[in-house]
């Protein structure tokens, strides 16, 4: 009965509605298995490790998954928050295609709970809120290449709750030359994984805390999850990996558990991961916590590359001297950045240190790009 062997999936959807919706806005979606001992219709979710049993027109946590007549839809198929042209340090990728410009776009809802959320109007929102905009995978990768822009990102929201969506728009991307970027928590299970991360080419995880008691109290998740996707993208793929964690005040940013997420990071990922340490603003449900002063960003960054790690940045502030990329060889300065800015650039052609030689991990062009700090609104149309 599971949907992963596609006989599910092309079934058609039957003409009646989940939440009001048409049946034309119910995507047959895989990634879910029946569980009739659990109930008439009843199915569980795969997709990601909350394993969400559902009954017959009743939605899983994400909101946008949900159980139709006995099968999984996905409601936000072809539908989107909107679309932005963005520049790929603003996901933030660092070492994917510097100073190139990204075609941005999500949908809604989400599978973590995040207290804190930055994105909160658009994961928090309920599909038929926010999703104004309709499109096709092929037009999503015309708009892309019409735009010049080297790659899309499925970002402001979590794309594993739309992965049917995501995998569907990336086919129509490379095929056209496109690259693919997911920002994403990371919370997908093992079953998965494997055929998400198929088709992406990035992808900047968010490494929230590092406690449960962080993610269970502030997410309403679990780390162990996210850490085993971290391994596995690493070790497993050829997906160009960057991390990100927000430092909350009071709650993830003690010297003591940045040297925690250090250690496993240097230990399971390498030291050429790059990590990206962000502030926080009051938002959504922690208004009252304060922003995340700048000094906080520039010790964590110190305790990080003072343990070994090659290539760490400071995000939401202004910091040129952290944002800037630097020779893992020899410490020249390779890639000069003011924010999303792009200036001095030093990286030859081969994507190699002028002064000693050494290879720059990452993805890079043979000359660099100057999209800038721009942040342009589109419609894929």
């Amino acid at each position: 009965m599971s949907s992963r062997d596609g006989t599910k999936a092309t079934e058609k959807v039957k003409e009646t509605t989940l939440d009001g919706l048409p049946a034309s806005a119910l995507h047959p979606a895989r990634f879910w298995h029946a569980e009739p001992d659990l109930g008439p219709g009843k199915i569980r979710c795969d997709l990601c490790p909350r394993a969400c049993v559902l009954g017959d027109g009743q939605r899983a946590f994400c909101f946008v998954r949900g159980n139709h007549g006995g099968q999984m839809v996905l409601t936000t198929w072809g539908r989107s928050s909107g679309f932005c042209v963005d520049p790929i340090e603003k996901k933030p990728l660092n070492h994917f295609y510097p100073g190139s410009s990204v075609l941005s776009f999500g949908t809604a809802g989400c599978n973590l709970g995040c207290k804190f959320c930055q994105n909160w109007d658009i994961s928090k929102a309920r599909e038929f809120d926010k999703l104004g905009e309709q499109s096709t995978p092929e037009g999503i990768a015309d708009a892309a290449v019409r735009l010049g822009c080297r790659s899309i990102a499925f970002t402001y929201n979590d794309p594993v709750i739309f992965a049917e969506w995501a995998i569907d728009v990336a086919a129509a991307c490379r095929a056209r030359g496109v690259a693919t970027v997911a920002v994403t928590n990371g919370y997908i299970t093992e079953s998965a994984r494997g055929e998400f991360y198929a088709a992406m080419d990035a992808a900047n995880v968010d490494l929230k805390g590092f406690t449960e008691d962080f993610y269970k109290k502030l997410c309403f998740a679990e780390l162990g999850p996210v850490l085993d996707t971290l391994v596995w993208l690493k070790r497993e793929t050829n997906v160009w990996l960057e991390v990100t964690t927000l430092l909350i005040p009071g709650h993830n940013d003690s010297p003591e558990e940045v040297d925690r997420l250090v250690a496993w990071f240097l230990r399971e990922l390498g030291p050429e991961v790059p990590l990206h340490f962000t502030a926080f603003h009051p938002d959504f449900k922690m208004i009252d916590v304060p922003a995340t002063p700048p000094s906080t960003l520039t010790r964590a960054r110190a305790q990080a590359l003072a343990a070994g790690l090659r290539h760490v940045y400071t995000g939401n502030v202004h910091d040129p001297a952290g944002q800037s990329t630097y020779c893992a060889g020899c410490g020249g300065r390779l890639i000069a950045r003011d924010g999303y800015d792009v200036g001095a650039w030093r990286l030859r052609p081969d994507g190699t240190c002028p002064d000693c030689g050494h290879a720059l991990a990452g993805r890079f062009a043979a000359a660099p790009e100057h999209w800038g700090s721009r942040r342009l609104r589109v419609s894929p149309s």
